[in-house]
């Protein structure tokens, strides 16, 4: 690397956790910020993430604190991994406390604010401005990757430099790093596949088998990149790490919160109830509304996602938006 990075992970999440231990790890300084100062404390103390990532021991030389000024000073990149509808309020946290500038952020959440319907780097620029920006992706399931599980992600930024210098420093021997320069495309291939996996969740809650999932995955694979298309993305980044392979990963990990959101409502329950009872968010719940909002914008046919977001917010039977997919009128396959 061309520079020394100090690094405040902003976000005490499983996937927080787990970048701020393999940062850690290769001997940089890594302080790790979150929002509840009765959690953090805990942390601090038992120095294991019970509740995101259990039975993962968080390194004595991690500072951890619920100060957000003494988790960024003195650091040269931050890390943004607090859920998207939460990040705008985090950014102004870093305003006020006046140490966000001549600092590199890379924004590790995958999703889309709903009353704006903007990326999360769109959000950084809007609160921060014109600041060095990249965005990691892809299909990173954190306690595969802490525990040293093979592992690909896509490091993407317009800033070649600084996006070969964020690969460098992310790189390690079971966490293999590519560069992409469409940030567009890296970030909602991130934020739209979770919608695709509370489908095939909402399909495995139905008792349906391999062939319905098929469909769901390639069939929401061309209805993601038809709108990162219409939005400025290239098509191509679909197919890539951040686009196919998470959209994969998300679709079918048992460990994936999407996923099971999407089964617990094809079994019956509602999703007040199934929200009750996680302690994670599941970014695809509020991604389908933002989806569903960009789909009419841009005058792009969403019809996976929009039957999804019938279901989550308008109580439509999974069942009846399932029949109304299928007897869609015959087209050509993209």
């Amino acid at each position: 690397m061309d520079r020394e990075f100090n690094i405040a992970v902003l976000g005490d999440g499983g996937w927080g956790t787990t970048l701020a231990i393999m940062l850690a790890k290769k001997g940089l300084e890594v302080s790790i910020w979150g929002a509840f100062v009765d959690y953090t404390s805990y942390l601090d103390k038992k120095r294991v993430n019970s509740r995101f990532l259990p039975g993962v021991a968080i390194p004595k030389n991690i500072k951890i604190t619920s100060d957000i000024a003494s988790a960024l000073e003195g650091k040269q990149l931050v890390v943004l991994a607090v859920p998207s509808q939460y990040m705008r309020s985090v950014l102004e946290k870093i305003k006020e406390s006046g140490l966000g500038q001549g600092v590199t952020y890379v924004s590790v959440s995958k999703g889309i604010e709903i009353k704006s319907l903007k990326t999360m780097s769109a959000l950084i620029r809007e609160e921060l401005g014109n600041v060095k920006l990249a965005v990691l992706s892809g299909p990173t399931i954190a306690n595969e990757v802490v525990r040293g599980i093979p592992t690909a992600a896509v490091i993407a930024s317009k800033d070649k430099r600084l996006r070969k210098e964020l690969q460098c420093l992310f790189m390690g021997k079971r966490f293999r790093v590519y560069t992409n320069d469409d940030l567009i495309g890296v970030e909602l291939a991130g934020a739209l596949k979770n919608i695709i996996a509370i489908a095939c969740g909402i399909s495995d809650g139905l008792g349906f088998g391999t062939n319905t999932k098929a469909a769901l995955l390639s069939r929401g694979l061309a209805e993601i990149a038809r709108l990162g298309v219409a939005m400025g993305a290239r098509r191509r980044t679909f197919s890539g790490i951040s686009g196919l392979g998470d959209l994969v990963t998300t679709c079918i990990s048992s460990q994936s919160r999407n996923r099971f959101v999407g089964e617990q409502i094809g079994k019956g329950k509602s999703l007040r109830e199934i929200r009750a009872h996680m302690r994670m968010v599941a970014e695809g719940v509020p991604t389908a509304k933002s989806a569903y909002l960009l789909g009419l914008k841009y005058k792009v046919e969403l019809p996976i996602t929009s039957e999804v977001y019938r279901i989550l917010y308008k109580n439509k039977p999974a069942l009846k938006a399932v029949g109304d997919l299928m007897a869609r009128q015959g087209k050509e396959e993209e």
